[in-house]
């Protein structure tokens, strides 16, 4: 059994970055993130002591996601950040105070090596991973505000094609807050491809107080979405290049239009469903 105390030294657990950067334009309007890139775990966490068929699984990262967001990145040419650990180990797309920041079970698979995980444990996660990634998507953001076009945020998920048994009909779904400036015309365009079925606010909600977008988009008044797409169309190399292509003809008309640049690349605050829960459980209704 994993404890604690066998991780002795952060030299033994930073072997690899926490976060990889793509290349891009600072100027173009845009920036990708990725949460659930891999299921990279560092050596000294032993896989947390899970069976390593658990890590190929959808609970330890978003299956696909990473390859779109190259793709979309490339396509756009714009700068990506995506998360270079598993969210078994932290999770980057939930807030400090959120409980499931790490998990200790998830979709059913018990996870031993956080089964008795203390704070000084977490803060140590949070300091080596969870901080640097997300200094890095801030720094991302910056980059692209000095240029005096204040970038979208377009965050890459990807979700299991059943849940509970239930087939999920969505190829993909935007998920959105109060802003609606990226998300409302994401649905439209990519509602126009034949064949397709997108959710709104499907399969999640995405009003998650202090997530990811909460963080970098809500709060930085930027305009954002998080893209979920169905797994089983994202198994194969092919497949995400498609829907890296598939954003890519979707997002470009928006990044390029001139009437939708003054909304897009302003910074304005909508503010969250989540900072008022009356209002939050109101609208899900």
């Amino acid at each position: 059994m994993l404890e604690q105390a066998d991780i002795t030294s952060e030299a033994e657990i930073t072997a690899e970055p926490p976060f990889l950067c793509l290349p891009g334009d600072p100027a173009r309007g845009c920036v990708v993130i990725c949460d659930h890139a891999t299921n990279l775990m560092p050596h000294a966490y032993r896989n947390l002591d899970m069976p390593h068929d658990q890590m190929d699984r959808h609970i330890a990262y978003d299956i696909g996601a990473a390859g779109v967001t190259a793709r979309l990145c490339e396509r756009l040419g714009a700068p990506g950040v995506l998360a270079n650990f598993s969210r078994l180990l932290i999770d980057p797309n939930r807030g400090e105070d959120d409980p499931t920041l790490v998990m200790r079970l998830s979709d059913g698979a018990v996870v031993p090596g956080n089964a008795n995980i203390d704070s000084a444990e977490i803060k140590r996660r949070r300091t080596l991973y969870y901080d640097p990634y997300h200094a890095a998507v801030d720094a991302a953001i910056d980059a692209g505000l000095v240029t005096g076009r204040p970038p979208v945020i377009l965050s890459i998920h990807t979700f299991t094609e059943s849940w509970r048994g239930q087939p999920r009909p969505w190829d993909a779904g935007i998920l959105w807050d109060k802003d609606p400036r990226l998300a409302r015309p994401l649905i439209d365009g990519l509602s126009l491809e034949e064949g397709l079925t997108i959710g709104d606010n499907e399969p999640y909600s995405g009003k998650l107080k202090n997530d990811c977008l909460y963080k970098h988009g809500t709060a930085r008044g930027l305009a954002h979405a998080l893209v979920e797409i169905r797994q089983d169309l994202l198994r194969h190399h092919e497949g995400q290049q498609e829907w890296g292509d598939r954003l890519a003809r979707a997002v470009t008309p928006l990044l390029e239009a001139s009437d939708a640049t003054d909304m897009l690349h302003t910074v304005k605050h909508y503010g969250s469903w989540t900072d008022d829960p009356a209002s939050a459980a109101s609208d899900a209704t």
